[in-house]
């Protein structure tokens, strides 16, 4: 009898079972069943945001080249393990290993790309407003706070990495619904993140149902901002509504890499008038 991998999920630090106990079989590309993937529920979510909440104040304070070295300490930590990264990927997708490798390459290129920004961004986002009357004028960007995303189902790593990367460097914190169709995701990254001096809680990654869960996220008040970048089109139409009420941030789906555009979206700008001359 085979015995087969339990996927669990990674929660404030730590690899956790679904509170109820759910789980679903994943298959590798030949249709044989490797592992039994954890499904979260709600309460597992609302467990997840109070440990992104206490993550992410500690982050955010966190120096913008504390923040740096930890985002290129994860880069050294994949770096270290992209063979591991490239046997599973190819075995279980069914891949051809050089388009793993060149994923892989792209995912790391993002993580340095994201490193640089962490001391830059403020400035490139930041201005002193031109202002007519006896007053300086300046906007700063700030973090948001928790952001949600929720992983494609066509499972990218470089495009994951890329979407968790970019909301650290503002220095929020991060709940990821991981793509349905490569769950085994939650063990690999939830190895890189835990070996490379995050705070607890402030990546986290949840596998189960975006129909079930992606709903909750979008009414939640606590979620400052929510990346969907599922191909889920009816779904995504249905959180932008849901959201409404909650003035929640709608990030909707993009394929760009490397780009400000990504660290913007989830920052708020925030700014302050001081009187001169008076």
């Amino acid at each position: 009898m085979k015995v087969l991998k339990t996927v669990k999920m990674y929660i404030n630090g730590e690899f956790q079972r679904s509170e109820s106990g759910r789980t679903e079989a994943f298959n590798d590309h030949t249709g044989t069943e490797y592992a039994r993937v954890c499904h979260a529920s709600r309460k597992d979510f609302r467990n997840t945001l109070e440990a992104a909440k206490s993550g992410q104040a500690n982050w955010s304070k966190r120096s913008s080249y504390n923040r740096s070295q930890i985002i290129y300490r994860m880069a050294e930590m994949l770096e270290a393990r992209k063979d591991e990264f490239v046997t599973t990927m190819t075995s279980l997708m069914g891949t051809d290993e050089k388009v793993v490798r060149k994923d892989i390459r792209a995912a790391l290129d993002s993580l340095i790309f994201y490193t640089g920004f962490c001391d830059k961004y403020q400035q490139v986002l930041g201005a002193v407003n031109p202002i007519n009357g006896p007053y300086h004028n300046f906007s700063s960007p700030e973090p948001m706070g928790v952001v949600v995303i929720v992983d494609s189902d066509e499972f990218k790593l470089s495009l994951t990495v890329d979407r968790i990367a970019s909301a650290l460097v503002g220095g929020n914190s991060v709940i990821m619904l991981v793509s349905k169709n490569f769950p085994v995701l939650t063990t690999l990254l939830g190895e890189i993140f835990s070996t490379s001096d995050l705070p607890a809680g402030t990546v986290n990654l949840l596998s189960g149902s975006a129909k079930e869960l992606a709903p909750i996220y979008a009414t939640h008040r606590e979620v400052r901002a929510l990346s969907f970048q599922n191909e889920d089109k009816e779904l995504y139409h249905q959180v932008r509504s849901d959201s409404i009420d909650n003035m929640k941030r709608i990030i909707p789906r993009t394929e760009k890499t490397n780009t400000l555009d990504h660290i913007l979206s989830t920052v708020e700008i925030k700014t302050v008038w001081h009187p001169i001359g008076v």
